[in-house]
C-alpha cells in the first residue's frame, strides 16, 4: 500500500495535514481556506474527492477556519470531541455552521474510516479541549501533536508508537523572551497549556526518541519566534549529544508555515 503525507500549512496562519492512501485520504485540521486546500491538493495530484473526513485537534481559528466550507458544502465528515464542537460552534471565524457533518468521537477509542485505524488522544493547550491523533494504515503509524504545552504521560505513550511523527516546536526561548510580544502572551506561550519549544522538542526527542521513528516533521513554528534552520539544528544537535545522527538513522524536517511541503510517499 502506497501511503501519501503532505502539510498544506503549519503555524499560527493555519494548519492542514493530509494523509492518504491509494484509496482515500483524510485531513488532520482545516485552518487554511477552502480553495487553498483544494488547489494545493490538486498541485499534488490530490483528487479532494478521496477525503472521508476532517480530524479536528481543537478549537482555535488556525485550525478550523474551512470546517464550514468543507463540511457543509463538500458534505465531508468533521470528526472531534464533543467539547471540541461545541468550541467550533461558539468560534466567530465559523460563517458556516456544522449541521450535517459534525460526527463525535470519543478520546483514546479507536475508530475505522476507510484505510485508517484512528484514535484521538488528550494534549495540554487551552484551547475548549485537545487532542492529539494516532493514526494507523496497516502497519505503519502516524503520530500528530500539533499544539501542546508539555509532553504528558499519555501524549508519550502515543508517541512512542509512531513510525512517522508530526510535533511542535513552535518558539526558540531566547527569542521568545527576548521578543515584543507582551509579558502575558509570553507567559501564556510558554506556560504548560501553551506551546513546546524547540529545546523542548529536541530535550524529549533526545531522551525518549520512538524505538521504530522513520521520520520526524517539526510543526507549528513560529513568525516571530522562531525559524525553521533553528528548530531543525536544536533537535539534529540534540539527538546528536545521545548518539542519533539524522540523516542516517532517521530525518527530521522543519515544516514551513504557509508553503506547502513535498509529498511525501510511503510504501507500506
Amino acid at each position: 500500500m502506497k501511503i501519501q503525507f503532505i502539510c498544506l500549512g503549519s503555524g499560527s496562519s493555519g494548519n492542514c495535514f493530509y494523509l492518504g492512501t491509494e484509496r482515500c485520504g483524510v485531513l488532520i485540521d482545516a485552518g487554511i481556506a477552502a480553495r487553498t486546500i483544494k488547489k494545493h491538493l490538486k498541485e499534488a495530484g490530490i483528487d479532494i474527492e478521496k477525503l472521508r473526513g476532517v480530524l479536528v485537534t481543537h478549537d482555535h481559528a488556525d485550525h478550523i477556519k474551512a470546517l464550514g466550507s468543507l463540511g457543509e458544502k463538500l458534505h465531508i465528515p468533521i470528526y472531534t470531541t464533543s467539547l471540541v464542537h461545541q468550541g467550533i460552534a461558539r468560534s466567530y471565524c465559523m460563517t458556516e455552521r456544522l449541521i450535517t457533518s459534525a460526527r463525535t468521537i470519543e478520546k483514546e477509542q479507536p475508530f475505522e474510516l476507510g484505510d485508517f485505524y484512528i484514535e484521538c488522544f488528550e494534549v495540554p493547550h487551552d484551547g475548549t479541549d485537545n487532542v492529539g491523533y494516532c493514526i494507523q494504515i496497516g502497519q505503519t503509524t502516524f503520530t500528530f501533536l500539533t499544539d501542546l504545552g508539555e509532553i504528558t504521560p499519555t501524549a508519550a505513550r502515543y508517541i512512542d508508537r509512531a513510525n512517522y511523527l508530526i510535533i511542535e516546536a513552535n518558539y526558540d526561548t531566547d527569542m521568545l523572551h527576548m521578543g515584543p510580544y507582551p509579558r502575558h502572551l509570553k507567559e501564556r506561550i510558554a506556560s504548560s497549556t501553551g506551546h513546546m519549544s524547540n529545546a523542548d522538542t529536541a530535550r524529549y526527542l533526545a531522551h525518549h526518541l520512538p524505538p521504530h521513528v522513520h521520520h520526524i516533521w517539526l510543526c507549528h513554528l513560529s513568525k516571530d519566534n522562531n525559524h525553521p534552520e533553528l528548530a531543525l539544528k536544536t533537535v539534529e544537535l540534540a539527538l546528536r549529544d545521545q548518539g542519533i545522527l539524522v540523516g542516517k538513522e532517521l530525518e527530521v524536517n522543519a515544516l514551513k508555515r504557509t508553503t506547502p511541503s513535498p509529498l511525501y510517499e510511503i510504501v507500506e
